[in-house]
């Protein structure tokens, strides 16, 4: 039996970094970890979906298209997380590093 790392199982089934599949998969991932920040945000606030749209200016449905990481912009993020009153943020994505929002 043969035991690799995460990175060269990914490297295997996706591709190395800066393919074009890899990249897609990369930010595929980074913006479902996104989603889940909000969504653990807006949880710990005790808010709804359609309370957190009527703070940020859309519907609910987008807010649920936003926590499945889906439809996410950076200035979509940065609206959201101000609504829900963060000042200023850094979004911790893991092996990825770290994002300043803002």
């Amino acid at each position: 039996m043969e035991l690799i790392t995460h990175e060269e199982m990914l490297d295997r089934l996706i591709g190395v970094k800066g393919t074009p599949r890899r990249k897609k998969y990369d930010k595929d991932i980074e913006d479902f970890l996104i989603g889940e920040a909000i969504k653990k945000t807006r949880l710990k606030q005790n808010l709804t979906q359609k309370q957190l749209g009527e703070l940020v200016g859309v519907k609910e449905a987008q807010i649920s298209k936003i926590e499945s990481g889906k439809s996410i912009t950076w200035n979509t993020i940065v609206k959201v997380f101000k609504a829900m009153g963060a000042n200023s943020g850094t979004l911790d994505l893991g092996e990825m590093g770290r994002v300043a929002l803002w």
